[in-house]
């Protein structure tokens, strides 16, 4: 005998679809959530923050080898390394890299003017992979020096900047998300409520 199973009836629920901006937005909201619910207190995941989307300022003018000194110029800086990392994440969801790159080249060339001819590969920046020097392809290190010096000073610059203006937009979204989590606690609690070990926590 067949036994009836209501449940095959109900309808199938479809997930709903996002376009690409959408999901960028998402992403960058996701990672937002994570770094203000890291621990480590306002000042360190701040300077953490700051690092991390400074850094990736310059990841594709250095041909990525600027990963190699990301986890020790956060350790002795002090900064959240969890925070330092969802900075590089939104640096990249950002494309901000590509898109301050004409401005950053304009930039370096008026801070250091070169009086020779610049040979890049097809007249553009080419995008090194850091794989590539493994198997002998030094050219990362002419086009660095040749194509990508002015690109370097440039983003170098927007780096610092932008990575001076996260540390207080972070500093001022995590205490208020910080704000807005005490109140959730002392309504759900009641006035016995003490803030103590949240703030220890973050």
């Amino acid at each position: 005998m067949i036994k009836f199973n209501p449940k095959r009836l109900k309808p199938h629920k479809s997930k709903k679809k996002y376009n690409v901006f959408q999901n960028i937005w998402r992403a960058i909201r996701l990672n937002f959530i994570k770094l203000l619910r890291a621990p480590g207190g306002v000042k360190k995941i701040s300077l953490g923050f700051a690092i991390g989307f400074g850094l990736e300022m310059i990841v594709i003018s250095t041909a990525s080898l600027v990963y190699l000194v990301f986890y020790p110029i956060v350790r002795l800086s002090g900064g959240s390394l969890p925070a330092a990392i969802v900075g590089n994440v939104v640096g990249k969801l950002t494309f901000l890299p590509i898109v301050l790159m004409p401005f950053a080249k304009q930039l370096g060339a008026w801070i250091y003017p070169s009086h020779y001819p610049v040979h890049v590969r097809g007249g553009r920046l080419h995008e090194h992979s850091f794989m590539e020097l493994f198997h002998g392809n030094w050219s990362v290190f002419r086009d660095l020096l040749h194509g990508g010096l002015h690109i370097l000073i440039g983003m170098s610059i927007f780096g610092i900047v932008l990575g001076i203006i996260s540390y207080f937009v972070i500093q001022v979204l995590y205490n208020r998300s910080l704000h807005k989590r005490l109140e959730k606690r002392k309504l759900r609690h009641g006035a016995g409520f003490s803030p103590t070990r949240l703030l220890k926590n973050g």
